[in-house]
């Protein structure tokens, strides 16, 4: 079975405009189909994956351009990065756009080797897993989230989703190879346990040479653990039995390779009791539920990471319903000294826009309550939402809607 991305245009769009294209995003997401699909008739490809391919690359980066000269698709790129100066050279010269498309699993290196060489001349988009529209068979219908446009412009063919169903699409994750196969129950947990296997053995190992790899291991699973809460690096680093330092570094780490995303909060000069430390998501509920040792759907939707993991979906999902369509979201979460908390703010045209997501059907003014509070930051409050299990939207208060979660 195959599924339409929403990035398919943004590719071909973000292409025309640039002589480079770089795709990135964790392991096994989809880069390289969508690359693949959208360039088989006038591009080659070639992975670096393939030794062979590599070694020409990284000993002798010229004759690599010329044995597979553009246009060109250049898989998992960040093991060559000697390629970039070369790239540089051939597009300059060429002065055409479209030239190189290379993917990328590991940010870091890339975008190192890129501000040294590639600046101005490079398109750089992000991509996760399917988003839920895109799994229903709607990836036109994913624009950027704003819970105003939610008013404006209802889903077309959209059906309520039942809170069994919710928790299956948060437990099963967004990794193609789960939602395209027809036992995806079966194959869960060998897939999620073979893929943090080849993760930390390639990327972990082959990047930033640590060895430890059961102390990663029990890193990577004591941040499963604190999804959608504030990091506190001493108590992480104590159930890891890491120090602060080597803490830090890991989750740098995760970050680069697109498992995580540390989010950060809102604050201005005018309001000066916020709190500053980032909570954390994985941009992959599946992983999370499989590290987390969720074995079923329901075993999670009752289990005391429900809420916890509910927010980390529709986290996932606002940033795909940005990413995918070429743009970044102005996304912080609020939380000050007085407990007042804002699971999202979404900043757009100097308006903020309040997020709030409940594990219920039924929210009421208590769950929005907090919204008030960003008024301290005196600019203009949009319309909020607070997304939960409802099945249908409808306004629950001035300037306030219920989002069912179905509706992301």
């Amino acid at each position: 079975m195959e599924l339409e991305r929403t990035m398919q245009g943004v590719i071909t769009m973000a292409s025309k405009g640039f002589p480079v294209l770089l795709l990135t995003g964790m392991r096994q997401i989809g880069k390289s189909w969508i690359m693949e699909r959208l360039g088989a008739k006038d591009r080659l490809y070639v992975s670096l994956d393939d030794i062979r391919a590599r070694a020409l690359a990284k000993t002798d980066p010229q004759r690599f351009i010329e044995e597979y000269p553009p246009p060109v698709i250049i898989d998992e790129v960040q093991y060559a990065p000697e390629l970039f100066s070369y790239i540089k050279i051939h597009a300059d010269k060429s002065k055409k756009n479209g030239l190189f498309w290379l993917t990328g699993s590991q940010k870091y290196h890339l975008m190192k080797g890129i501000q040294e060489s590639l600046a101005g001349r490079v398109a750089i988009l992000n991509m996760l897993g399917f988003s839920q529209k895109e799994i229903n068979g709607r990836p036109k219908e994913a624009l950027p989230f704003l819970p105003s446009l939610i008013l404006t412009k209802k889903v077309q063919g959209a059906k309520p989703s039942t809170s069994p169903e919710v928790f299956e699409n948060i437990w099963l994750g967004s990794f193609p190879r789960i939602i395209t196969n027809k036992s995806t129950r079966n194959i869960q947990k060998i897939f999620y346990d073979s893929y943090i296997q080849t993760y930390i053995a390639r990327d972990v190992k082959d990047f930033y040479n640590i060895e430890n790899e059961i102390n990663f291991y029990h890193f990577l699973v004591a941040v499963a653990a604190r999804i959608g809460q504030l990091l506190n690096y001493s108590n992480l680093a104590q159930d890891a039995h890491i120090d602060i330092r080597t803490a830090k570094l890991w989750l740098e780490i995760l970050e680069r390779s697109g498992i995580i995303y540390l989010l950060y909060p809102y604050s201005s000069n005018i309001a000066k009791r916020t709190i500053k430390t980032p909570k954390v998501y994985f941009l992959d509920t599946g992983l999370a539920s499989f590290l987390c040792s969720w074995d079923t759907p329901a075993s999670l939707r009752n289990g005391a990471q429900s809420g916890s993991l509910l927010e980390t979906y529709v986290f996932a999902e606002i940033m795909k319903s940005y990413w995918h369509n070429g743009e970044t979201p102005n996304i912080f979460f609020y939380r000050d000294t007085d407990q007042k908390e804002v699971d999202f703010v979404i900043e757009k045209n100097m308006t903020l826009y309040p997020i709030e997501v409940k594990k219920t059907a039924n929210p009421n003014n208590r769950d929005y309550s907090a919204f008030k509070a960003l008024s301290a930051f005196n600019k203009p409050i949009g319309t909020g939402a607070v997304i939960c299990l409802s099945d249908t939207s409808i306004s629950i208060g001035k300037d306030v809607i219920a989002v069912p979660v179905g509706e992301l």
